[in-house]
């Protein structure tokens, strides 16, 4: 039973938490989040008591808002300004999107004043159309503007914004999506991908071509493309230059540590003795065994094979236009192949688990020197990823 109270409880309590949150919403004049609020509640149990405060939060927080946006909208139409097109339009869109809301809860009984809420819907229809109308006009001649006194890429891609948006409330509009092309070729950088070698190493061919598919670094710019084979037809905005600064591979190394290792071990059993020699017996007359002990001795002769590589490199940016360097950027990276396996002479009984693993182990062929530097490469392409998924042109 005082479970079943504190349940009880603590719902009356979140109950009246989201009723004070929705009056204060509505006292602040955040009328949509208040009617976000109160129709969420309603539209899972309109009939429930305890929601009865959101019909008449609901009822007031639709008349305000109502009554605001419109005034609003009249104001900026009196303005004459072309500019505040989208605004009216999406209060308008607003508007009736809230009617639509609240029309599958209708009606909504407030019990004690013995009546349904009222609202006072409107019939947006014709004005949403007649703004959309001017508003897509208003927003081709913009970009069409735009696209024939552009001097910057910066235009072409406001241009484009404009057409896109266009095309989201109104598609099909004129040449909006052929103008849309235009806008999104025009305002396109381009960045000319070439990788340099100033070291006295051979860059693996397979790395060389990892480092320039730029497609599996996953890069997102709409408005960015990089070309690791530049065409003939393309203006070049910018250069990417990565240049292999030194590329180092060590000797093939194997290093010999020797371990002596001695452990007592049980060797067979013996009768336990008293100190006259005679042998102990349990409770039950039986006499008594333990482990015969012994020291056992074992050489154990670990090798290490070992052998890595360093890549030194640079990452350059440069503004084509001006033939300026923008930015550079360090690149390091280290790969190093270690392996161990082991032999012994002795009883091995002497070595512990961690030891006698590497007994099953054999020695095994180094990785070639360009196996080396492409592993060593694995590092430097995730390092080259972050600093282009990361720069900003402009």
């Amino acid at each position: 039973m005082k479970k079943i109270l504190l349940f009880t409880t603590i719902l009356m309590i979140a109950a009246c938490g989201g009723v004070k949150k929705t009056q204060e919403a509505l006292n602040t004049g955040n009328y949509v989040t208040a009617m976000d609020k109160a129709i969420k509640n309603l539209a899972e149990n309109k009939t429930k008591k305890g929601n009865q405060e959101y019909i008449t939060l609901l009822e007031e927080a639709f008349a305000k808002n109502a009554e605001r946006e419109e005034q609003e909208i009249a104001f900026l139409q009196n303005d004459g300004n072309p500019a505040n097109l989208e605004t009216i339009y999406n209060k308008y869109v607003q508007l009736k999107r809230i009617q639509e809301r609240i029309k599958p809860l209708l009606p909504l009984r407030i019990n004690d004043q013995g009546r349904n809420a009222r609202f006072h819907f409107e019939n947006y229809d014709n004005d949403i159309l007649n703004t959309k109308d001017q508003l897509s006009e208003h927003l081709y001649e913009n970009a069409i503007g735009l696209l024939k006194s552009a001097e910057y890429k910066s235009d072409f891609r406001a241009a484009y914004d404009d057409l896109k948006y266009l095309q989201e409330i109104n598609p099909g509009y004129k040449e909006t999506v052929s103008k849309m092309d235009e806008a999104y070729n025009k305002g396109l950088e381009f960045v000319r991908v070439e990788i340099g070698n100033l070291t006295e190493q051979i860059i693996p061919e397979r790395l060389e071509r990892e480092l320039l598919d730029f497609n599996a670094f996953g890069i997102d710019n709409f408005w960015l493309q990089y070309h690791t084979n530049p065409l003939a037809n393309v203006k070049y905005d910018y250069a990417m230059n990565l240049d292999f600064m030194e590329i180092n591979v060590s000797p093939e190394r194997v290093n010999e540590t020797q371990i002596i290792k001695e452990k007592q071990i049980a060797d067979g059993w013996e009768y336990l003795l008293d100190r006259d020699g005679n042998a102990v017996k349990d409770s039950l007359g039986n006499k008594i065994k333990v482990d015969k002990m012994r020291t056992v001795t074992c050489k154990f002769f670990q090798f290490t094979q070992t052998k890595s590589a360093q890549i030194g490199a640079k990452v350059r940016f440069t503004d084509l236009k001006s033939g300026q360097e923008i930015n550079a950027y360090p690149l390091s990276s280290q790969f190093v192949f270690e392996h161990i396996f082991a032999n012994y002479q002795g009883d091995k009984r002497a070595l512990e688990n961690d030891l006698l693993v590497y007994l099953n182990a054999r020695e095994v062929p180094f990785p070639s020197n360009e196996q080396m530097v492409y592993d060593a490469g694995e590092d430097l392409k995730a390092r080259l990823k972050g600093i282009i998924a990361k720069y900003q042109f402009d």
